[in-house]
């Protein structure tokens, strides 16, 4: 039997990293630039980057519709950091023009935690990861926050209060970059729901 295929949305953002923290944890990553890399794919992820580049850049390659009908046809998505932003049904402090993907019943604040020189990595405990006990490593860099929360949306984790970490369905977001930490516990809980949602 073949491996998971989770696909990287690749026009910008840590691409790299996620791929290498998939592989890690079992999957066959590869990236998507164009419509037709969104076929047969199990999963995605949508990295982190800037969200309004992220944003234009979709809707320049036509991907944008694309990945909005994938969500709302119950395919697991996880979006980090900018990823959260674009899985967010509502964004604060974007651009006039920026439009997310929408799927998770939330509002969120871009760079709500302050510019990149604010940047800072915390011990996080996050709910349904694997050694629970052992916190997870989070680096927040220009990092989002959910100021709002739909009633089926769940937070897994919080730094000051705000949800840093949800889920909705098959959607999972984080306002925190795994990726770069070399800790695939929550690449490995997305892997595992893609792998059921592929059963």
């Amino acid at each position: 039997m073949s491996s998971t295929q989770i696909g990287v949305l690749a026009v910008q953002g840590d691409v790299r990293e996620h791929l290498a923290a998939l592989a890690g944890s079992g999957a066959d990553g590869r990236p998507v630039r164009r419509p037709g890399e969104l076929e047969d794919l199990d999963g995605l992820v949508i990295p982190g980057g800037e969200s309004t580049t992220i944003d234009r850049l979709c809707r320049i390659f036509g991907l944008h519709e694309p990945i909005r009908a994938l969500i709302a046809s119950g395919l697991p998505v996880y979006g980090s950091c900018a990823g959260m932003i674009q899985l967010a049904d509502e964004i604060l402090d974007g651009h006039p023009e920026q439009q997310s993907f929408g799927g998770i019943d939330m509002t969120v604040r871009r760079n709500a935690f302050g510019r990149q020189v604010d940047s800072f990595e915390v011990d996080l405990a996050v709910t349904g990861l694997a050694d629970p006990d052992r916190p997870f490593p989070a680096v927040f860099i220009r990092a989002p926050w959910v100021e709002r929360l739909g009633e089926s949306v769940e937070v897994l984790a919080r730094v000051e209060g705000h949800p840093v970490a949800v889920r909705q369905g098959t959607l999972l977001a984080t306002s925190f970059h795994p990726e770069v930490t070399g800790d695939h516990r929550l690449h490995a809980l997305f892997v595992e729901q893609a792998a059921a949602y592929r059963r």
